[in-house]
This record gives C-alpha cells, sequence and structure tokens, in this order.
C-alpha cells in the first residue's frame, strides 16, 4: 500500500540522513570511521530522495569515493593513506592521553582488520581515475 512506501522512504531517507551526519562526524573523530556512512547513506538515498542522492554523488570531496566504490569496489590512493595514517596515528594519541592498555590493545586489533580491509581493496582503474 501506499503508507507502507512511504513508510519504507521515510526509513531510508532518516537512514541517510544519519549516515551522512555520523560520516560527517567521523572526518574529525579518528575512531569514527566516514566512507562507509557514506556509502551507507548513498545506499539510502537512491532508495528515497533522488535529490540528495545527485547531491551526494555530486559532492566535491565524497562523490568520487561513491562512485569509485559502486563502479568497482575500489578506495582510491589518497584515501587509502590518509585512513591508513588515522588508523596508525589513533593508538599513539590514546596513549599520549593515558588511555588504560586494554583500550589500545582493542583498538589496535579493530584498527588493524580495518587497515586490511583497506589495503585489500584495489585501487580504481586508470580508465576511471578522475
Amino acid at each position: 500500500t501506499a503508507s507502507v512506501k512511504t513508510g519504507v522512504r521515510i526509513f531510508w531517507l532518516l537512514t541517510g540522513l544519519a549516515s551522512v551526519v555520523i560520516g560527517a562526524v567521523g572526518v574529525v573523530l579518528p575512531l569514527l570511521p566516514t566512507t562507509p556512512f557514506l556509502l551507507i547513506a548513498a545506499f539510502a538515498f537512491a532508495r528515497s530522495s533522488a535529490r540528495l542522492d545527485r547531491w551526494l554523488r555530486g559532492h566535491p570531496s565524497f562523490g568520487t569515493l561513491i562512485e569509485n566504490w559502486d563502479r568497482e569496489g575500489s578506495i582510491d590512493r589518497r584515501t587509502k593513506r590518509i585512513a591508513l595514517v588515522v588508523l596508525l596515528l589513533t593508538p599513539v594519541a590514546s596513549w599520549f592521553i593515558g588511555a588504560p592498555s586494554w583500550v589500545i590493545i582493542v583498538q589496535i586489533v579493530v584498527l588493524s582488520g580495518a587497515a586490511l580491509f583497506i589495503l585489500t581493496r584495489p585501487s580504481p582503474s586508470a580508465v576511471h581515475r578522475k
């Protein structure tokens, strides 16, 4: 029915908006990743709002990242470098602020998994690089 379709569309719209907000916060907070939330937002906006989908895909900073992922599951080298530097610096920063050893160990384990995932993604093919 129409009310169910409207409810589903609202769900995807709210999911997309929340994901953009969380992704934006992730730009400045090292343990909160940006990319996965932007990919969720793109997925959600594609199901709820053509206007927001166009806005996100056309965004100067995030649009290429989303298109690379959609097209070939790739992450460009610059984004990989930035992500890996942040992943490496996070436990160091935690150590400097006096975080307990167990927190740093958990960070190293979790962030190592994230680094492995990032390193195993291909870079965009030469045909699709912008």
